[in-house]
């Protein structure tokens, strides 16, 4: 597979532009290649141009529409929000970057209450006295709450491991025609 085109594999763009194929771009991103194709059918994520043989082909600029798809995920948006935001005016980098902050000092303040009652609850402890059910209870509940988010990023990561190699194995046969068509 090729690391990006040159010149006319677009059929006809200038000799300087890069482009990328799709699996080029899940490669660079760590995205699915399902996960792209599916930006591509909702209208998020279109590729600029295409091979004479149909396979999608990216360019610089579509990797920067990537770059704030994916910035604005990372700050939680469901991707209709992502769509909305992207379809106003150019997205505002400094108020992505003030919303990445808000959200990083709402974690900071999560963690730092539940260091907080673990200290308490250690010191409790360590001085024999009993833990309340309240203490207990109110312990329990925040342990969960930062673990289940811990396991379902994990969660996340592993189901987006198995997609790309589904996808690395589905189009491996698309690979290899696509290697024939270009003469190699």
């Amino acid at each position: 597979m090729a690391k990006h085109r040159e010149g006319s594999a677009d059929g006809g763009a200038g000799a300087a532009s890069r482009r990328w194929k799709v699996g080029d771009i899940a490669a660079l991103t760590g995205l699915t290649i399902r996960t792209l194709r599916y930006y591509d059918q909702i209208g998020l994520f279109s590729p600029s141009g295409q091979t004479d043989s149909g396979h999608r082909l990216y360019d610089e600029s579509d990797l920067s529409r990537l770059h704030q798809i994916l910035a604005l995920k990372e700050l939680g948006l469901p991707l209709t929000e992502v769509q909305s935001v992207l379809e106003r005016d150019a997205p505002d980098l400094s108020e992505i970057i003030a919303a990445q902050i808000g959200r990083l000092r709402e974690k900071i303040r999560v963690q730092q209450k539940l260091l907080s009652e673990l200290e308490q609850a250690s010191a409790a402890v360590r001085s024999h006295a009993p833990l309340g059910v309240e203490a207990f209870t109110k312990l329990l509940g925040m342990m969960k709450q930062s673990h289940e988010k811990y396991f379902w990023e994990r969660r996340t990561q592993a189901e987006q491991a198995l997609d790309r190699l589904g996808d690395w194995l589905a189009d491996e046969p698309e690979e290899n025609q696509e290697d024939h068509d270009q003469g190699g």
